[in-house]
């Protein structure tokens, strides 16, 4: 029988926008305790104070490398991995260099997370590889699945939240965490990897559902609102 705490326990408290600020953070972190959510995946320059906020709690620390884009050279990931560690996070989620797996350079993308996943392992730091998939094709999204599963990173992750497509009317979109996408992911990675739906998965009733194929992490900010939904339908 689902609990509350099934749900609430797969849930990042995403606290990533650009304009967030420190009293913003305050009273996110705040939120994520009183529900007891799984994270608060935060900005790097937030780590150090987010671990300072949860503190005591089990909310776990989770920070964003290379974000939202992925365009920092490899040496700038492994270090900004190495910081936000240092900080505090006990979990980070990296972008993957985009436009090298659009490429199929994929020498470049494993050697990438190999170097950051090299540096999680060592920190006792669980990693969450970022796909971006709105920009990728299914053949894209399957060799990194594979790519991920070789080199046994903790968690494969749909978006960033922020990876906007612009189409020919000049117009922007966004699709984060589709059902063709997350199933794909689920039938290419290895058991050991799990999938984290991040983008367009918002509701109790689409966690409810994602959950039921294996979906063990989502990524959202609408977290009072699921957690009030499942006391309502689940109870206290």
């Amino acid at each position: 029988m689902t609990t509350v705490t099934d749900i609430v326990k797969m849930i990042d408290h995403s606290l990533l926008h650009p304009t967030l600020t420190d009293e913003e953070l305050r009273a996110g972190c705040e939120l994520a305790i009183r529900y007891n959510v799984a994270s608060c995946c935060v900005k790097p320059y937030h780590t150090k104070l987010t671990a300072e906020l949860l503190k005591g709690t089990d909310v776990l620390v989770g920070a964003v490398i290379g974000f939202p884009h992925g365009n920092n050279t490899t040496e700038i990931k492994v270090a900004e991995a190495k910081q936000v560690i240092a900080d505090g996070a006990v979990e980070v989620d990296m972008v993957i260099n985009v436009a090298k797996a659009l490429q199929e350079d994929w020498s470049y993308v494993e050697q990438e997370i190999a170097a950051v996943v090299s540096t999680t392992k060592k920190n006792d730091a669980a990693l969450k590889v970022i796909f971006a998939t709105d920009f990728l094709e299914d053949k894209h999204v399957i060799r990194l699945c594979e790519i991920c599963s070789k080199l046994s990173v903790d968690f494969v992750k749909t978006s960033t939240g922020y990876n906007f497509v612009k189409g020919a009317d000049g117009k922007y979109t966004y699709q984060g965490a589709t059902t063709h996408v997350l199933k794909l992911m689920l039938e290419h990675t290895s058991p050991e990897v799990q999938v984290k739906a991040a983008g367009a998965c918002s509701t109790l009733d689409r966690i409810l559902e994602v959950r039921g194929w294996g979906i063990t992490r989502v990524g959202t900010g609408q977290t009072e609102k699921v957690a009030q939904d499942a006391m309502a339908r689940f109870g206290n």
